[in-house]
């Protein structure tokens, strides 16, 4: 019963926090106004961004502790956490109103990206990173049957996850339609399509469509969709990675959103 009762405490212990890897996605954590509970940096590393880490961390006087780079290849989910890990709360997901929010107090018409079932965390937080430099409003992630925001997906975005409002929600489809009430227009992605992006008006209130890496958007979402867009595909490969499709979308419609 003993080890029982240990083995639940560390779980719990790894619910309570989570991580952050790599220099510039900590430099990002820092810089925003996110909670960190502790900076672990390797032994002798003290030069290049590492002295940006120590002065950003000491300025929020979080704690720092130097431990034998052993340490951190033990505990590192991404193999590749540069000489530095932050622990952190786990991350607090907002709410769609949350993103609709920004959106009015920038005075901007909502421009969402929602994502159907995404489970490359690497294509996650490329997405993520491409969202937030194109001025995307917010993300929506389902909770089941995707990946969520972990340290890989931290690292990826190169910190993005810090500064664009992401949602995971129980139900897509009802969120879909709780976005058309609000005003929103939305976009799926779909190579079936008979329409082509660059040929779809995408300005105004949207809310674009990512499919998942292998099947695309499911048939309920789908059919929730105003419309369908495709990107054209011109050599003997049919499809693109998820991440790319989304930058192509994104951006046709920042063009035309600011012309």
């Amino acid at each position: 019963m003993k080890s029982e009762k240990l083995k639940d405490k560390s779980t719990d212990d790894q619910k309570l926090s989570d991580q952050i890897e790599g220099r510039n996605s900590i430099i990002e954590l820092l810089e925003s106004d996110r909670d960190v509970n502790k900076i672990l940096i390797a032994k002798g590393e003290r030069h290049g961004s590492i002295n940006k880490i120590i002065t950003l961390a000491k300025q929020r006087k979080i704690v720092i502790a130097e431990v034998e780079r052993q340490k951190l290849n033990a505990i590192s989910k991404t193999d590749n956490h540069q000489g530095v890990i932050a622990i952190v709360p786990p991350f607090n997901y907002a709410s769609v109103d949350d993103i609709l929010k920004v959106a009015k107090q920038k005075g901007e018409d909502p421009f969402i990206l929602i994502l159907d079932g995404i489970e490359d965390p690497h294509n996650l937080g490329s997405i993520i990173r491409t969202a937030e430099t194109a001025g995307v409003h917010g993300v929506v992630i389902p909770k089941r049957r995707a990946a969520s925001v972990n340290a890989t997906v931290s690292k990826v975005s190169s910190g993005a996850v810090e500064h664009v409002k992401i949602a995971r929600v129980n139900n897509l489809n009802e969120t879909i339609k709780y976005l058309k009430k609000q005003g929103l227009w939305i976009c799926g992605t779909d190579g079936e399509a008979k329409t082509y992006y660059y040929n779809q008006d995408l300005k105004g209130p949207i809310a674009i469509v990512i499919g998942s890496e292998g099947f695309g958007m499911s048939k309920l979402v789908k059919e929730n969709c105003d419309f369908l867009v495709k990107i054209p595909m011109k050599g003997k490969i049919t499809s693109l990675n998820a991440s790319v499709s989304a930058g192509i979308v994104i951006y046709d419609a920042v063009k035309q959103r600011d012309l």
